[in-house]
C-alpha cells in the first residue's frame, strides 16, 4: 500500500488552530497514513496525538520544530524522535525556558504594535485563545479579527516580520547547538523549509550535522524542489516533505494545506528506515 504522509504539522500546542486530536482526525479524513506533529519549540501536543491515533489507521511520529539562529536570521530545524526520549528532563527544561521567553515575546510584540502602529490588541484574550503561548499567527489572527484592514501577508511582512520595529526574536539558540540538543535525545534532524533561508546558501548550511532536508515544501517553485532534492541526494541526506499546516486561516499564503505535498515513496522509505 502506498503511504500518504505529511511530516510538518502544527497544533494548538504552538500556533496551529486545531487541537492535536482534531488534527489527527482531519489527517485521517484526508486519507493520510503517516503524520508528524512538529509544534514550535514544544512537544506538548505529541502524547495527545499519539493517543488519538491509536484507534485510527494512521501513524503519528513525535516531532518538534526548533527555532534557532544562524548568520543573523532564524533557521528552523525539524526533529523527529525515534522513541519517547523527547520526555528527557534536561531537554524538557530547555523547552520550558523557550516557552517562558515566548510568553515575554508575545506580550512585548503586542506592546510594540500599539507603540509603532497604533494597533490595540487584548493581551489577556490573546493569551487565552493561544492557550498560554502567543506566536505570530495568533497575533495575525487577532489583528484581522479586531477589524484592522490588513491582509495576512501584509501583517507578516510589514507589521510582525523580522524587519518590523514590532518584531521580537525568539530565544537565541545557534543552529549548531540546536542540532546538538536534538541529537542528545536521539532525534533525526532535518533542515526545515530551506527556501525560507535567505542569508546563508543552503550548501553552506548543510555542512552542519543535519540528517536531512525538507526539500518538498508548498512555497517552493518546481525548480526549488528539483534543486533541493538534487542537493540532498548529492549529500546523501534524507528527503522530507511537509505542508507546514497551521489550520488553514483565510488569506494564509505562508503555509500549505494538510497532506498537499507530493512525497515519493522511495524518499519516505529511507526516512522511515532511519527513524527505526
Amino acid at each position: 500500500m502506498k503511504l500518504k504522509a505529511d511530516l510538518h504539522l502544527h497544533t494548538t500546542a504552538s500556533d496551529g488552530k486545531l487541537t492535536p486530536v482534531e488534527l489527527v482526525s482531519l489527517a485521517h479524513k484526508e486519507g493520510l497514513n503517516l503524520i508528524a506533529i512538529t509544534d514550535h519549540d514544544t512537544t506538548d501536543g505529541v502524547d495527545l496525538a499519539l493517543s488519538a491515533a491509536e484507534n485510527l489507521s494512521i501513524r503519528v511520529i513525535s516531532g518538534i520544530e526548533l527555532s534557532t539562529q544562524h548568520n543573523g536570521e532564524t533557521v528552523h530545524i525539524l526533529g523527529y524522535f525515534k522513541s519517547d526520549n523527547y520526555k528527557d528532563e534536561t531537554f524538557q527544561k530547555y523547552l520550558q525556558d523557550m516557552k517562558n521567553h515566548r510568553i515575554y515575546r508575545g506580550k512585548e510584540m503586542v506592546n510594540r504594535l500599539k507603540e509603532y502602529f497604533d494597533i490595540s490588541l487584548d493581551y489577556e484574550r490573546l493569551m487565552k485563545e493561544a492557550k498560554g503561548v502567543i506566536a505570530r499567527p495568533h497575533i495575525a489572527r487577532a489583528i484581522i479579527e479586531a477589524g484592522y484592514n490588513y491582509s495576512w501577508e501584509y501583517i507578516f511582512d510589514k507589521l510582525i516580520g523580522s524587519n518590523s520595529p514590532a518584531y521580537v526574536p525568539n530565544k537565541k539558540l545557534s543552529t549548531e547547538d540546536g542540532i546538538k540538543l536534538l541529537k542528545s535525545v536521539n532525534a533525526l534532524v532535518v533542515l526545515a523549509h530551506p527556501v525560507l533561508v535567505k542569508k546563508t546558501p543552503c550548501e553552506e548550511l548543510l555542512k552542519l550535522d543535519f540528517d536531512g532536508m525538507e526539500a518538498i515544501y508548498p512555497l517552493n517553485t518546481e525548480e526549488d524542489t528539483r534543486n533541493f532534492i538534487n542537493l540532498a541526494l548529492n549529500k546523501q541526506l534524507l528527503i522530507t516533505a511537509g505542508s507546514d499546516y497551521h489550520g488553514g486561516d483565510a488569506g494564509d499564503t505562508k503555509h500549505g494545506y494538510i497532506g498537499k505535498v507530493s512525497y515519493e515513496e522511495a524518499y519516505l522509505t529511507e526516512f522511515l528506515k532511519a527513524l527505526s
